[in-house]
């Protein structure tokens, strides 16, 4: 098994801990119908969300009439995508999929998508091709990943400083930079720097809210030792608390990230 056959296996174990569908319920969608008016979504046009999670953008494409395939390497994940499609009336097709390797054949699509989805594939360099490989020329491609200074970023720091991280595999907040797009897909693509926010009852409502239903944060707490897990508790309250920017003991923050569009030649 390759190197990052081994880590892909390790991430798809540590998303199947959380629930994504109980994070996705409080945060509003923004995000995810900014992406699909950037990229101009036209009825009957075949989409493909890569990593698609819960179905967030996938369902915001359904809005627009689109032909949608949901892909993503958690089973529950799908499923509960498509029940959400279901109580809104929407036909989502979802298959289970590896963003490394797509089972599509080339240029099968009009536009391939992807929210802070695939920029945790191990092999970015193979993500970022089966992206390109899977829509159309003349196709379009949107992928938005959270920014390395951003308060995700910073979350994921933390959790980091109590792992070990897997040698040779490039930090997923790379896909959030202008430099590293424009490595894996070429210059003539299009960054925009936005930003969505979270609101929770209070900073530690959040951070246990992700402790128990983030996968990552739920399978770093379990490998701690009782000290460690109240050191990374703390600190995680330390990184919501620096972006809070409410004053009356409620969670208002604003997690920056990259919207990249691409425009297959």
């Amino acid at each position: 098994m390759t190197e990052y056959a081994v880590v892909t296996r390790s991430h798809q174990k540590a998303w199947s801990l959380g629930d994504l569908g109980k994070l996705a319920a409080h945060t509003p969608p923004i995000y995810a119908e900014a992406l699909c008016e950037e990229l101009d979504l036209h009825p009957g046009e075949r989409v493909l969300d890569v990593a698609a999670g819960t179905g967030t953008a996938s369902i915001a494409a359904l809005r627009r009439f689109c032909d949608v395939v949901a892909t993503d390497f958690v089973p529950d994940y799908l499923d509960h995508g498509k029940r959400l499609a279901d109580a809104e009336g929407l036909d989502l097709e979802t298959q289970l999929a590896d963003a490394q390797e797509l089972p599509f054949e080339d240029a099968s699509f009009d536009v391939a998508l992807s929210t802070f989805g695939v920029m945790f594939a191990p092999d970015q360099r193979r993500a970022a091709d089966e992206l390109l490989r899977v829509v159309r020329p003349g196709g379009r491609i949107g992928v938005l990943a959270w920014c390395p200074d951003g308060i995700i970023g910073d979350y994921a720091r933390t959790i980091g400083g109590y792992l070990t991280p897997p040698p040779g595999v490039r930090s997923p907040f790379e896909w959030g930079t202008a430099e590293r797009v424009r490595e894996l897909f070429g210059d003539q693509v299009r960054v925009t720097r936005r930003s969505q926010p979270f609101r929770y009852p209070s900073v530690r409502f959040a951070v246990e809210y992700f402790r128990l239903w983030y996968g990552p944060a739920r399978g770093a707490f379990a490998g701690l030792d009782e000290e460690s897990q109240t050191a990374l508790h703390a600190d995680m309250i330390a990184v919501w608390e620096a972006a809070n920017r409410a004053g009356d003991g409620t969670l208002v923050a604003h997690a920056d990230y990259l919207e990249t569009i691409v425009v297959k030649p």
